[in-house]
């Protein structure tokens, strides 16, 4: 039975007392952050505290002007005293999506990536949303709540992140959120976030990209070598997909003793996330939507299969795995 959004609202609500100290953790990106935010407005006044926490460490510039323009206040899990809270909630992820979400035993899982085996007292998983921006917006009118321009601002760009500005996967669900919400958005303060995207020191990535790339049939393929953030692997795949030619971006780098694979296609094409799982799942963690898609393998396991030394060695076996072990992308 689909329950309505007031429902779900009235069984969200149902999870918290005012005494309540609770504990929201994320993998920081701009839809998990302004979604953590959603939770923290419709719990305002209705729970003792609300204290955002994220996993991982936040290097992307457009994720660092998010936090500071919009003033959302975070705190690393590794400073978190877990004695402090007794409500958890996560958003935008589930909990076997990273091995530091199970630290903690979850009260809400809010998400719109696919289901997994993680069962909580409350769950809202839409796999067919583009973004779980656009479910917490629902939330959020179904609570009455105008939204700040602030929060505003940040839903609308999770959306239009997530869903690459409607050109990858979305339901008309995720244009509503985003027509409520855009009345409300401060322009200004979404064009500092949306132009934010480059640090100097990314540049030298690009020329390394373009020197090195592999194209054949519409597929371009990079390994970075070592990258100072796994986020360049994220926008080199997004710009290749701006070239017209080209229509599968797969694009690899070394970070933090793991290899990380972003893939990128333009939705007409075969489901990416499912390649994903078929070439690399069986040794990594692999998944994703159709057009999008993100593995990581750690450096043990793969010293185990090739010479991670040797970067054009490397970068052939990573086309080999989706040639073979996947569909043909």
């Amino acid at each position: 039975m689909t329950l309505s959004v007031s429902e779900r609202l009235r069984r969200f609500y149902n999870q918290f007392s005012d005494d309540d100290h609770v504990l929201v953790i994320i993998n920081a990106d701009p839809d998990a952050i302004a979604s953590a935010m959603a939770v923290k407005r419709l719990l305002w006044r209705k729970t003792a505290s609300v204290t955002i926490s994220n996993i991982n460490v936040i290097k992307r510039p457009n994720n660092l002007a998010m936090i500071h323009l919009l003033g959302v206040n975070l705190t690393h899990v590794n400073k978190i005293q877990e004695k402090r809270f007794n409500r958890f909630v996560i958003v935008d992820s589930q909990p076997d999506h990273n091995e530091a979400f199970a630290r903690f035993k979850y009260d809400v899982i809010i998400d719109h990536h696919p289901e997994t085996v993680y069962k909580a007292p409350f769950q809202d998983i839409r796999p067919k949303y583009g973004a779980t921006a656009s479910i917490m917006t629902e939330y959020l009118r179904a609570a009455k709540i105008k939204p700040s321009a602030r929060l505003a601002t940040g839903l609308v760009f999770a959306i239009k992140t997530d869903t690459n500005n409607f050109a990858r996967h979305a339901l008309m669900e995720d244009v509503r959120a985003f027509q409520f919400l855009f009345k409300h958005t401060n322009t200004h303060l979404l064009q500092k976030i949306e132009r934010s995207e480059l640090k100097r020191d990314f540049l030298k990535y690009f020329k390394s990209a373009l020197e090195t790339m592999r194209v054949r049939k519409g597929r371009v393929f990079v390994h970075l070598g070592s990258v100072v953030n796994p986020d360049v692997c994220v926008l080199i795949a997004d710009f290749f997909m701006k070239v017209d030619s080209i229509n599968w971006s797969i694009i690899s780098g070394l970070y933090n003793g793991k290899l990380v694979i972003i893939f990128r296609n333009d939705g007409l094409r075969k489901n990416a996330g499912r390649i994903a799982q078929l070439s690399f799942g069986h040794i990594g963690s692999a998944g994703g939507h159709k057009s999008m898609a993100r593995v990581e393998i750690s450096v043990e396991t793969l010293n185990d299969i090739i010479d991670i030394k040797d970067d054009k060695i490397l970068l052939r076996w990573i086309r080999n795995q989706v040639t073979r072990r996947g569909e043909t992308v």
